[in-house]
């Protein structure tokens, strides 16, 4: 009866230290007493996700330029920021979307764009939509981070307070007025797409398209130079035109620009 007693015990001293083993509270991996493992300690920076510094001030314009497509955002219900790289058209849109949404203005911001490579093809993308499509719209979500922080901006993506979707997925959906939609690189969008895209902005609505028409990744005639050649007249619609002297991004993509376009 002893002898059996004492194998129990030594039974559950070896299951108690594989449990230590599998959940050690310090997150290190220990080996058994009698395993023959050598122990690694991960390193704790490795542990640490980074989180860029939130922007405190209010956005300022750094161009004449910049500041009248943000006053064209805040004044028109569709503003078309259009113009080459480096300018500041995805950043200010963004940073006034994340304002707005501080702010109670609005309840919503949605991002879209075309699921369009620039001149490579990615094939499948592992994991869910979502994890999906984040390789297109890391940037804004960088922009939103910066300007709410990015515990709010991954809280407001998991309650639907901030939605990133492909263009392909707003069809059948309506803008509402509480909506703040942006579409960037919007010169990788069809005539087709793009109609269908305006057709879904109800009423109050503040929607913002951005794009270089010069820098088109598709094949024949581009959705955001077609959109701009028919609506540029409407009331309620205002169409920004950023120039190179325009770029804030830094010098040498000026000079790049020029050697590409005017050389």
């Amino acid at each position: 009866m002893a002898k059996r007693s004492h194998a129990k015990r030594k039974r559950h001293q070896n299951h108690a230290a594989e449990e230590r083993f599998h959940q050690d509270d310090r997150g290190r991996h220990r080996a058994p007493p009698n395993g023959n493992i050598v122990e690694i300690n991960a390193s704790r920076q490795l542990q640490t996700a980074y989180a860029p510094p939130r922007a405190n001030k209010p956005l300022t314009a750094y161009t004449t330029a910049q500041q009248d497509y943000i006053d064209a955002i805040q004044r028109y219900h569709l503003t078309f920021g259009i113009g080459p790289a480096g300018t500041g058209k995805s950043y200010c849109a963004g940073a006034i979307a994340a304002e707005a949404l501080e702010s109670g203005r609005i309840e919503r911001i949605i991002l879209t764009r075309p699921a369009v490579e620039a001149g490579e093809q990615l094939g499948f993308l592992p994991g869910a939509l979502d994890e999906k499509f984040s390789v297109y719209i890391d940037a804004f979500r960088e922009i939103l981070a910066e300007r709410l922080g990015a515990g709010t901006v991954d809280y407001c993506l998991r309650h639907g307070r901030i939605v990133a979707a492909p263009l392909a997925f707003m069809r059948g959906k309506t803008f509402n007025n509480r909506t703040f939609v942006i579409l960037d690189e919007a010169q990788n969008t069809s005539p087709a797409q793009m109609k269908m895209f305006l057709t879904r902005i109800g009423e109050g609505c503040k929607v913002v398209i951005n794009g270089d028409i010069e820098q088109s990744d598709i094949r024949g005639h581009n959705g955001l130079a077609d959109a701009v050649n028919r609506l540029g007249d409407l009331p309620n619609v205002y169409i920004h035109q950023f120039e190179r002297a325009d770029i804030v991004r830094s010098g040498l993509v000026r000079d790049i620009m020029d050697r590409y376009e005017l050389v």
